[in-house]
């Protein structure tokens, strides 16, 4: 798809990346456009993914070390990173691995999830009727960017699994587990979750 959902918001969470941050931790980080992002800002990005195929798609890229790893199986260190990200990761593992993220940020770190969820409530479903024409006008016009400039994007198989915990349990349980966390509802069915570890003091 010439469109893509989440690079569409790489520049919103670009803005919530702290002055002065130096490390990062990309989780979930697929073919690591986002990671390389972070790390031309300057930070020291690890990257990891559960994928073989999409880390070995990722290749090198200065500042970035890019690893296979399943985040629920390893153990992260505590307090080392200025920030965590999860783009469209999150749902692949139980909600509660916020838990060990957050104990891996460093003070006044931030998490910053870019999530998705599935239709539940008439909110959902007017705001997903909304993102429709919006999202097929943007592809079109990305697919036509892409044939002028002649670089249309490989297809790589990163994994994709559909959301099932519905907006309104993530508010609750980020409330829970993230004490002071903002969620807020984006379009083209996703969220931005974040959290700053002083938040919580």
């Amino acid at each position: 798809m010439p469109f893509d959902h989440n690079d569409h918001y790489h520049r919103l969470l670009l803005r919530r990346v702290p002055p002065g941050a130096l490390s990062a931790l990309d989780v979930g980080c697929g073919t690591g456009r986002f990671a390389r992002k972070l790390a031309q800002r300057g930070l020291r990005v690890e990257a990891v993914d559960a994928s073989e195929e999409a880390v070995a798609a990722a290749g090198t890229a200065p500042g970035v070390v890019f690893r296979v790893a399943d985040v629920t199986a390893v153990r992260l260190p505590e307090g080392r990173y200025d920030v965590i990200t999860c783009l469209a990761s999150l749902h692949h593992v139980p909600f509660s691995t916020v838990t060990a993220l957050r104990a891996a940020l460093a003070p006044d770190g931030v998490l910053l999830v870019l999530g998705c969820y599935p239709e539940r409530t008439a909110a959902d479903w007017a705001v997903s009727l909304l993102a429709v024409p919006v999202n097929a006008v943007a592809r079109l016009a990305c697919a036509v960017r892409d044939r002028l400039r002649g670089r249309p994007r490989p297809a790589v198989g990163e994994p994709v699994r559909p959301p099932t915990m519905p907006l309104s349990e993530i508010r609750a349980e980020a409330e829970r587990l993230l004490p002071g966390s903002q969620v807020r509802r984006l379009l083209f069915w996703r969220y931005l979750l974040v959290f700053h570890e002083d938040a919580a003091r």
